[in-house]
């Protein structure tokens, strides 16, 4: 392609900027909500309840919300909501500084957070096929640099800064997360204004949401690459549920050894992010997509069968490498397929069956450990990504992968090609598909 040579465009560097300063603040707040509220109270239950209402909005309102951004202009879409956060996060600062802080106002400040992060998210996906004029290459490169960025900022340098600066206050945390908002917000604001790609419809928010879900289950390759997030979120949070008793119990790993074997996860991710884009060209997106599933599969067995913690640290990188590449070259696949109108409900459908999938991976990790042995839910996990790498090989494969980007190439619309489910309204499809 010779999209390779080209450049990101200037526009590019402000997102990435905007999206690195934000996912900064949200290693920062990820970080302390949870630390702020042990200083409330030592229910784990009451922090749980401030940690899990940070995603109950992609599983309430993660389909309608893809059908409002899609509404929308995107750009301001997420600069209003960047800033709408940075106010948000004053509430608690001041209620902090007024030592008038509550389970209940963090859970609420979680939360609305969680939703701002599903527009915010959302919109973001949707506005970088349209900056990148939807060349496949481009975006693996942008999103490769977009990945590793929020990689290294929400799991390296956020959640330490977190600690830190809770020491010197709670209030502190809030504050520098509002910050990051603030600046995010202004520098989106700077990118260019895009032609909106939804003309105006009639049709209720509840069936433009629900054609939008319809279109993604429809179609093979989209919902191969929806599959894949969802199943892997069940197999990596039934990992994730045991791997702190895993780590101390099995491999005799202490507090600090065990965040060391985090941290080889998260190096690989960002490795992974890296060689992504080369390893789609040098495989084809579809057999590369395979293989880091494969991978994903195969290094989970390896931690599972870990004598000590240097294989269990090798694997888990193995492990984040592929994670870290396939994070990258699905959404960057999906970006240059989906039509432009449709694109912030297919991506938000296919996030929220990941979302949705978390909790059963939970429960499955926690069930498995209990009735059996802690190493089970880690071989359980193993066969499971390698099973769904089997049923979603033929899927997302080369062959189906070209003919969807040969049929969304042609210029001036929002796909080409009969056969392709973009050249049809699929709003209008869906009335007739879906009761």
């Amino acid at each position: 392609m010779t999209s390779n040579l080209q450049k990101l465009p200037t526009g590019f560097g402000r997102l990435w900027t905007a999206q690195t300063v934000s996912s900064l603040g949200d290693g920062v707040s990820h970080a302390a909500l949870p630390l702020i509220a042990l200083t409330l109270t030592r229910d784990p239950m009451a922090v749980a309840v401030v940690t899990a209402a940070g995603t109950l909005p992609w599983l309430l309102f993660g389909v309608l919300g893809g059908a409002l951004v899609d509404r929308w202009d995107r750009r301001r879409t997420m600069w209003g909501v960047d800033a709408a956060r940075a106010v948000l996060l004053a509430i608690p600062a001041a209620a902090a500084a007024l030592d008038g802080l509550s389970i209940p106002l963090l859970a609420a400040v979680a939360f609305l957070l969680g939703l701002g992060g599903l527009f915010f998210d959302t919109a973001a996906t949707a506005y970088l096929p349209d900056l990148l004029g939807r060349d496949p290459a481009l975006l693996e490169r942008a999103n490769s640099r977009l990945r590793g960025a929020q990689t290294a900022m929400s799991g390296f340098a956020g959640p330490p800064a977190g600690s830190a600066l809770l020491a010197l206050g709670r209030a502190v945390p809030l504050l520098a997360d509002a910050v990051s908002f603030l600046i995010s917000a202004l520098l989106v604001r700077s990118l260019p204004a895009l032609p909106r790609p939804v003309p105006e419809t009639r049709e209720s928010l509840l069936r433009q949401a629900r054609a939008g879900a319809s279109y993604v289950f429809r179609d093979r390759l989209l919902l191969g690459l929806a599959l894949r997030p969802a199943v892997g979120n069940v197999a990596f949070l039934a990992v994730e549920t045991v791997l702190a008793l895993f780590a101390h119990d099995r491999l005799g790993i202490d507090t600090y050894g065990f965040g060391l074997l985090l941290t080889a996860e998260a190096t690989g991710g960002l490795l992974g992010a890296g060689i992504a884009s080369y390893l789609g060209r040098r495989l084809g997106t579809g057999t590369a997509l395979t293989c880091t599933a494969a991978v994903e599969g195969l290094a989970i067995l390896g931690l599972a069968a870990a004598p000590n913690p240097y294989v269990a640290g090798m694997a888990l990188a193995v492990c984040g490498a592929g994670m870290g590449a396939t994070m990258v070259l699905g959404p960057s696949l999906r970006q240059a397929i989906v039509p432009a109108h449709l694109m912030g409900r297919v991506a938000s459908t296919s996030r929220m069956l990941a979302m949705c999938a978390a909790p059963v991976g939970a429960f499955l990790g926690g069930w498995l450990a209990t009735t059996y042995d802690v190493r089970t839910p880690l071989y359980a996990a193993a066969v499971l990504l390698l099973a769904m790498t089997a049923v979603t090989a033929s899927m997302t494969n080369n062959r189906r992968v070209e003919a969807a980007l040969r049929a969304a190439a042609p210029a001036g619309g929002p796909a080409g090609g009969p056969d392709h489910p973009a050249s049809k309204d699929p709003a209008q499809e869906s009335a007739r598909d879906v009761s």
